[in-house]
């Protein structure tokens, strides 16, 4: 067989896969203690209520030796590595509950995900009730607030309602709606830390304290318990908002689950019989009938049908499916009817898989919230000697310890660490979530973080621009010889081969429906090509390169051989009889796509480079194809990796696309590294994006994808900074009345989170 197909020299390092490679770079960068975290704990957190709370867990877990923890507010998890020698997950609960909280190891199956569902649909029935009762009492207090705006009741608007009777309607609101603000504020101060319940049980208690103290003494004095109920209302209101924001900010991944159907139609000895999922074995032979889901990833075994992959690979036009072809967990099958045998289940599915991968991603942390979570731990006890300040400050220039008084409640009640500790956890959940939907698979926040900011795009050309499989581009007949003869004397000798050009050449000659003649006496010679006698009069007949043929014996026209080898085409000859019959050009055929790709990413600013291992002459041919001008062949492994060095000396963003196993050197070199490849559980693992799509294309949508989660999470982050920075000292300026202040916390986290939502409707342009 020819052996000058083009492979890329892409053997792994050492052995070594890209994920491993990339762990390996990642740990020696960490230091030595790291390469001892070898186990991982994901634990769900109950009793946050704010980015400081998040922060204060944080620091009480990374302070247990051998641990590294990050806690994600928005998602309420904690993702822990720890060495198994040094602390272990009864330790690591124990931890988080004396500062406070509550903490259980989180279960990534259904029974865990229906409990979890359970739990927030409980607590949100509970929140909706405190505030329907928390609106009913508070209301008569707003009303009588609202008649200071009648000019006939300006004067005396504070006594229309009875003291008693605000008393009588403050005093619930403050103690049994707003328990859960005292409840949490202990919780914080009990573990050395204090949170937003911490202002809002402080703001309102002195505002309801001082007002009890005026009602009960008599004195002649304006009375706030329309403010403390209004701000425990309106705070309560906005956690309501928040949470249901924040469970929509999940959508996207629930919405993936539910796309696997319940049960599979499995084949026992002669009956079909419907059996859960978690009954159903690797080998087992399932139905699809027209219109379901496919249960588990397989095989097709019989049967014809188109399949909608669109939850997949973010395409809509359905795929054609035949025997021998992959069918996909949650994939919804069209008209025909599918017979399958079982290859994934449970766990291991693509599906499993990527639900798997987009929920780790989501409870990581991007490096620009570094600066949100220093200021989150040190926000509130700041806040509150603001608060001191502004009491002490206002009494003495004012000589009113009342207006002081409410100066400092609305300083309290104004800050809001939750909108800095939102912003950039919830645009990472919605961004990765719909990257999941359009089927680019975002391994952590880092990634989806550094692949906005790429200014270089480096390049493999085996199955990354081209489709990776060679094809049969022309067959070539010498005079008086057929092409179709040709071809079926070379697919003849080559149909027992597992060479790709040879399985190129068979599947040629079976699309063109030509029959085989019967070959005797067949012989193989490795790295050159096979012999053997074809057809009813047994004619001498060879397949191979064209050397082996001269050495052979068969005449061939030196400059036949020059120019063939001039082209980047791969050349099989065939002889008969003693005499050249012709010759088979075949080539790796550049993806329909990928000179698109090419393209959109020059108009956003990316250069694009090819590598390969290919010869120079080949990698020219592929890229003048596409239009990538830089390209570079005949590169090893580590010429790659080391250009990719060069490149990023030079000042650029390197990205490095591959096929996530191989390349391992230079994926690890990369700022980001991208895997194609629909089903590779291996890729999968291996890179920081993971496109489930054959096609260039989707790494653009990953970076156009990362451009718009970067561009929320600075416009979330400018918000919160501003909000707070605004506020707080228009508050302590006694510029705004507590009950403003607090209707304005509360929306904070609500707006920080609805403009995260906004990247659901993120649309690559095409």
């Amino acid at each position: 067989m020819d052996t000058t197909l083009r492979h890329e020299d892409r053997p792994v390092a050492a052995g070594i896969p890209a994920s491993a490679a990339a762990d390996g770079a990642a740990r020696a960068a960490a230091g030595a203690d790291a390469c001892a975290l070898d186990a991982r704990a994901d634990l769900a957190l109950e009793g946050m209520t704010c980015a400081a709370c998040a922060t204060r867990i944080e620091k009480v877990l990374n302070r247990i030796d051998g641990v590294e923890a990050a806690v994600n507010f928005a998602t309420e998890t904690a993702t822990v590595h720890y060495d198994r020698s040094r602390a272990d997950v009864d330790a690591l609960v124990a931890a988080i509950a004396r500062a406070g909280y509550g903490a259980r190891s989180k279960i990534d199956d259904g029974a865990e995900r229906e409990l979890e569902s359970s739990r927030r649909e409980a607590a949100w029935r509970e929140m909706r009730r405190d505030l329907a009762i928390s609106v009913a009492l508070t209301a008569p207090l707003l009303l009588q607030m609202a008649a200071m705006l009648i000019p006939g009741l300006r004067a005396g608007h504070e006594d229309l309602l009875p003291r008693w009777l605000q008393f009588a309607l403050a005093t619930p609101v403050q103690f049994a709606i707003g328990r859960r603000f005292y409840v949490g504020a202990w919780h914080a101060l009990r573990g050395g830390g204090a949170n937003m319940d911490v202002l809002i049980a402080l703001g309102t208690t002195i505002a309801w304290t001082f007002s009890a103290v005026v009602t009960v003494l008599g004195l002649h004095q304006h009375v706030y318990f329309e403010a403390s109920a209004a701000i425990i209302t309106l705070v309560l209101l906005g956690k309501a908002l928040e949470a249901r924001a924040k469970a929509r900010t999940s959508a996207a991944l629930e919405g993936l689950l539910r796309l696997q159907p319940p049960i599979a139609h499995v084949e026992r000895g002669d009956a079909i019989v419907d059996v859960p999922l978690a009954d159903v074995k690797v080998g087992d032979r399932y139905l699809v009938r027209a219109g379901e889901a496919v249960p588990v990833d397989g095989v097709v075994v019989d049967g014809a049908s188109l399949v909608d992959e669109s939850m997949l690979t973010g395409e809509s036009l359905p795929v054609a499916k035949a025997p021998a072809t992959k069918v996909y967990a949650g994939t919804a099958n069209h008209d025909g009817f599918l017979r399958c045998r079982a290859t994934g289940v449970g766990s291991a599915t693509l599906l499993a898989g990527i639900v798997r991968l987009v929920g780790e991603a989501q409870g990581t942390k991007a490096p620009i919230q570094k600066l949100a979570d220093r200021i989150s731990g040190v926000f509130v006890p700041v806040v509150v000697v603001i608060a001191a300040l502004t009491f002490v400050l206002a009494w003495w220039l004012v000589g009113d310890p009342t207006v002081a008084l409410v100066n400092a409640v609305s300083v309290l009640v104004i800050a809001c660490p939750c909108a800095l500790g939102l912003a950039t956890p919830t645009a990472i959940i919605v961004g990765t979530g719909r990257g999941a939907q359009l089927g680019v698979l975002i391994r952590n926040a880092v990634a989806l973080e550094n692949a906005g900011r790429l200014t270089t795009l480096v390049v493999d050309k085996t199955g990354t621009v081209t489709a990776g499989v060679p094809a049969v581009t022309s067959v070539r007949p010498c005079a008086a010889t057929a092409s179709d003869e040709v071809l079926a004397v070379a697919a003849a000798l080559e149909k027992n081969a597992r060479h790709p050009l040879a399985q190129a050449i068979v599947a040629r000659a079976r699309d063109d429906g030509l029959a085989l003649p019967a070959v005797e006496g067949f012989t193989s010679v490795p790295g050159k090509g096979t012999r053997g006698a074809v057809g009813a009069d047994k004619r001498a007949a060879l397949a191979g390169s064209l050397q082996f043929l001269v050495d052979e014996g068969i005449a061939v026209d030196p400059r036949a051989v020059d120019a063939l080898h001039m082209s980047s085409d791969s050349v099989v000859a065939v002889a008969i009889d003693g005499a050249l019959a012709g010759v088979i050009t075949l080539a790796d055929r550049v993806r329909a796509t990928s000179a698109s790709a090419i393209a959109r990413l020059s108009t956003h600013g990316v250069d694009v480079v090819m590598m390969s291992g290919d010869n120079p002459a080949t990698v020219a041919a592929i890229a003048a194809e596409v239009g990538i001008r830089d390209h570079r062949g005949a590169m090893t492994p580590a010429a790659k990796a080391q250009a990719i060095r060069d490149l990023q000396a030079a000042g650029r963003v390197v990205g490095m696309v591959g096929d996530g196993v191989n390349d391992a050197p230079a994926l690890a070199a990369a700022d980001v590294s991208f895997a194609i490849g629909a089903g590779s559980a291996i890729a999968i693992e291996a890179a920081d994006v993971t496109v489930v799509r054959d096609d260039l294309g989707a790494v653009v949508d990953a970076i156009l994808l990362s451009r718009a989660t970067r561009s929320k999470i600075r416009q979330n982050l400018f918000f919160a900074f501003a909000y707070n920075v605004l506020g707080i000292p228009l508050a302590a300026l006694g510029l705004l009345n507590p009950v403003i202040a607090g209707a304005a916390m509360a929306m904070s986290s609500v707006s920080v989170v609805s403009n995260a939502l906004l990247l659901r409707r993120f649309r690559p342009n095409r």
